[in-house]
């Protein structure tokens, strides 16, 4: 889909990353350049995708919704160029689109996909908010009728496989243990 706010997120954080990397290259200019870009262009997407009390699919989609789970980056990598209130925003309206297995990937159809699902119930700050939008995929875990290795991804409303099974991409369910404060540190502390 054009204009993708969710794929946007990803473009302006990965900005941020590379803008890490030259500084870390010593290449002070090309990293100040890029991160004032990256800076800009979050201002921007807050703009273009904002649609009342949430974010939009697309920029030029009014009346639509996406999880942002790409926005998890921004938190788990401490580079805030996405005000707390982005977040907060986002999952407060989430919380309105819950059906019983979860959370649908966007306005479009009731499928979603899992891994995506743990990322977008990362972004709560609250462990309240976060079980929110977790708690919906334990109970798919335990009742759904597709019982095949690991879907990642299902239909939110009968909690059947839409396709997919076995992927690596369930690693992803382990982001908020990658998320959490003291782990994180620990991890970057390690990696220097």
């Amino acid at each position: 889909m054009t204009h993708n706010a969710n794929l946007s997120l990803k473009a302006i954080d990965a900005m941020e990353a590379y803008a890490d990397l030259a500084k870390l290259l010593h290449h002070d200019a090309e990293a100040k350049r890029f991160s004032a870009d990256a800076h800009s262009y979050a201002k921007k997407w807050m703009e273009m995708a904002k649609e009342g009390d949430h974010y939009q699919l697309a920029y030029d989609s009014p009346n639509t919704w996406s999880q942002k789970y790409n926005l998890v980056w921004d938190k788990v990598l401490d580079y805030n160029l996405f005000p707390k209130s982005v977040r907060d925003s986002e999952i407060a309206f989430y919380k309105t689109k819950l059906n019983v297995y979860g959370l649908p990937l966007d306005s479009r159809k009731t499928y979603t996909k899992l891994d995506w699902e743990l990322w977008t119930a990362t972004l709560a700050d609250t462990k309240a908010d976060f079980d929110a939008l977790v708690d919906p995929l334990y109970k798919w875990a335990n009742e759904t009728t597709s019982r095949v290795p690991m879907t990642d991804w299902y239909d939110t409303i009968t909690g059947k496989q839409v396709g997919f099974q076995a992927r690596s991409v369930v690693g992803g369910l382990f982001i908020k243990a990658l998320s959490d404060k003291p782990l994180a540190e620990r991890y970057r502390k390690d990696a220097k």
